[in-house]
């Protein structure tokens, strides 16, 4: 088995406690109402929301996926990261196991944030990944980020 890691950064200017309520936090709520041609739904299937729990994600109308599981690893709320593995759904093909992901929050000088994503992509037998190949799915991940961003900027008193 390989592993291959990529990682982002986005910023904001939404302060880091914000953020992370939104777009962690009470993500199953919010993002299908701010990007609902992109998740259509989020369904606990086990667990009170901890590491453990098991969520299944149904993806919207155009996406080229139905959907994923995923299993909660971490959630730190004193430090604004989480950490989660994509173990289930047509993402994870023939050649890849799991993804794990790992988000952390962190503030940035201006008083808005920036986003840390670590991806990890573990591969069956010794298929590689490359960049490319997960560029699509970067670029979805950055267009969830922008539309809670404008949630939050369009509803100065949410999240607070």
């Amino acid at each position: 088995m390989g592993v291959f890691t990529y990682e982002s950064e986005n910023t904001s200017v939404i302060p880091p406690a914000r953020l992370f309520k939104a777009f962690v936090l009470d993500a199953d709520n919010l993002i299908p109402k701010v990007a609902p041609q992109s998740i259509k739904s989020t369904e606990t299937l086990e667990g009170d929301g901890g590491p453990g729990t098991i969520k299944k994600i149904t993806f919207g109308e155009g996406s080229q996926f139905k959907y994923v599981k995923h299993r909660i690893d971490e959630v730190d709320h004193a430090n604004f990261s989480y950490g989660y593995s994509v173990i289930e759904g047509d993402v994870v093909s023939g050649i890849i196991e799991k993804i794990s992901y790992e988000i952390k929050i962190v503030a940035s000088p201006d008083g808005g944030s920036l986003l840390k994503s670590t991806s990890k992509y573990h591969t069956k037998g010794n298929h590689e990944i490359k960049e490319e190949e997960v560029k699509a799915g970067k670029e979805k991940a950055a267009g969830l980020f922008k539309a809670v961003e404008a949630y939050l900027l369009a509803h100065p008193d949410a999240y607070n």
